[in-house]
């Protein structure tokens, strides 16, 4: 489920990528910046995953 995210939130609405450099930071800023920290997950109690982890601690 993560990929099919990945692929419709971020990859299918930017152009191709010019270099492997490029798109390596876009899904790392994508995944770091915004799923991890935005994104709600209802398998976490509609919680980001940065929120569920902070809890735990």
């Amino acid at each position: 489920m993560f990929s099919r995210h990945i692929k419709k939130e971020l990859v299918y609405q930017c152009p191709v990528y010019q270099t492997f450099k490029r798109a390596k930071h876009s899904l790392f800023d994508y995944v770091f910046r915004f799923y991890n920290r935005q994104r709600i997950h209802s398998s976490i109690n509609y919680l980001t995953p940065f929120e569920m982890e902070s809890q735990a601690l």
